[in-house]
Order: structure tokens, then sequence, then C-alpha cells
């Protein structure tokens, strides 16, 4: 057997899994569609806005310029230009890290869309392993617009994408996500991708990572973003190896480690990150109260994460049938 044939061997066995995962999320999940609050939390499918119908990876490419990315601001509730993860003080006793810059991996890139008012802003999104092979994570408040399109392992400046640049299909998310209150909690949402000219998914071309439930507040986690190009004058992807902990007085997560600006929102938190793979098990990533860290200027060095339990499994199960 030839790698490339155990490689997609590979892949078909943990889109196997992944189904499975998914059919005992919705068992697990089902008692809660009967709540009596349940509506306020239901994930129905949000459809691309109308403009986008017949919208294709092959008008993805031809929309998204090396230019039109490059001019692209963070999306979320920061003003363009600001941090839109946070910097404070490192916890006591812990020493904060720094990023660093790399050529990214394929599983990892660019959100790229347009707000209602025609400006094109940018998040960070990563492939999850899905039954059909079209999913994408990223931070609830990333919320693309028309002409959504993901580009993995994302190169600034290149007139050809080395994975290419692919049309979003549909988005899942909760009504009631939010960056404050209990709406952090449910920052997250998932998109489904379009096949490529030659009918190829997503997951075949770049692989992808496992969703799985936040085993705890104490993790080792490889944490891999793009910020954007106006914080970030390098636009490269940067990645960091750090711990995470509680953050004090909420259900979320957060790490320290500087070099996380506006557009690293949903940047995954990947443990078992293996270097050859490039994959691991995606348990958080970056979003949650004030999308994704505390307020206040030169604030890139602390992020937080929603805390991955049956409210993103259930999500999960809804996005995967697509």
């Amino acid at each position: 057997m030839t790698r490339a044939e155990q490689r997609r061997r590979n892949r078909r066995w943990r889109r196997g899994a992944t189904a499975a995962l998914g059919l005992a999320v919705c068992l697990a999940a089902a008692p809660f569609g009967h709540a009596v609050d349940g509506a306020r939390h239901e994930a129905p499918k949000a459809k691309r806005p109308a403009t986008d119908a017949g919208w294709t990876s092959r008008d993805a490419a031809a929309y998204w310029t090396a230019e039109r990315m490059a001019a692209a601001a963070p999306a979320g509730p920061h003003a363009p230009g600001s941090a839109m993860t946070a910097r404070s003080a490192p916890a006591a006793g812990q020493r904060a890290a720094t990023a660093r810059h790399f050529d990214g991996i394929p599983s990892v890139g660019v959100l790229f869309s347009v707000d209602g008012d025609a400006r094109a802003h940018h998040c960070t999104a990563s492939v999850v392993h899905s039954p059909h092979g079209n999913l994408i994570l990223t931070a609830g408040h990333c919320n693309p617009g028309s002409r959504a399109a993901f580009v993995p392992q994302y190169r600034s400046g290149a007139t050809t994408q080395p994975y290419g640049v692919w049309a979003i299909d549909d988005t899942f998310a909760y009504p009631g996500r939010g960056t404050t209150g209990d709406g952090a909690d449910l920052d997250f949402a998932f998109a489904t991708v379009a096949a490529d000219d030659d009918g190829r998914r997503i997951e075949d071309v770049t692989g992808g990572n496992t969703l799985t439930p936040t085993p705890g507040y104490g993790n080792d986690v490889t944490v891999i973003g793009y910020p954007n190009v106006r914080n970030d004058p390098q636009d490269r992807a940067v990645r960091c190896a750090t711990r995470t902990e509680r953050l004090t007085g909420t259900r979320e997560l957060r790490m320290s480690c500087g070099g996380f600006y506006g557009g690293t929102s949903g940047s995954p938190w990947l443990t078992d990150y293996d270097e050859q793979s490039h994959t691991g098990r995606v348990i958080g990533l970056i979003g949650g109260l004030n999308g994704g860290g505390p307020k206040g200027p030169d604030n890139d060095r602390t992020s937080y994460s929603p805390y991955f339990g049956t409210k993103i499994l259930s999500l999960y199960a809804r996005a995967a049938q697509g």
C-alpha cells in the first residue's frame, strides 16, 4: 500500500469514527431539545444570503484576489485594526510565551467574507473531521456574511493559494451566541464548504482535526492562527505551545501567549498535535468573553476559549448532516 493510499484509508476511518461520535452526540443531546428554554439555544441551519445563490469555489477564487484578502479587517466586536484577542498579565507563577511565525498547516486557514456595509473581514478557521469531509470550525462572533470563502494555509500576496480558495455553503451557530454573559459560552460556529471544481472535499485535500470535548481546564495545547496584516505586518500564520487554565469567574479557558492579534478569532486550540500529520484534537478556540480576551490596549498576550461540552457537540451533530 502506498503512502497516499494509507492517508486516504486513514481519513476514511477517521470520518467513520466521527460519524459514530455524531450519532452518540445526537442521542446524548436529545433531552435538551425538549427543555422549556430549548428554543433560545436551538441551532437551525443558517443558509447563505440570497445574493450567494450559486456561489461556487471557482467564484470564490475569482473574487478573493490577493489585494482583497490583504485589505480584509478582523471580524467581530472590536474596532478595525485593534487586537481581537487579549492581553493581560500572565497568571501568577506563569511566564507568558510568545507565538512564532511559520508557514502554517493545511487544516488551518483564513475565513473571508463581506459584511452588509461591503467591508471585507477575516477570522481564523480550521477543518474538523466530519462524515462528509466538508466542515470547518470558527468563532461564533465571526458571523460570515456574503461571498464567504475559506483559504487553507493562507499565503499573503499569492496569486494562487497552495490549497485553493473554497466557497462556504451554509453556517451553523446558536442564535444566543455572543461575547458577553451566557452568550459568550456559545461563541463557536461551523460552516460547510463547497467542493472544488474537481469535486474534491476539503478534508480530503487538507486533512482535519478531531473535535473533542474539553477534557478539563489544564491542558497542553498548540494554538495556530492568522493575525491581520494591520496588526502584524508579516501577514503569516503564528503558533504557540502553551498551557490552559480556567478563566476566573467563568466557565471558560484562558491561555497566555503574545502575538494573537486581531484576525485570530477562531484559532483552534489543539491537544495531541502531531508534527507529521499537522493535525490534532481541537478542544477550544479563540473566542468567548469579549470576543476572546480582556479589553484594553496592548492586548495580544492572553486569549480565551469557550468550554467545549454538550452544546458544541449538539451543534456539530446538526452541521455534520450537511
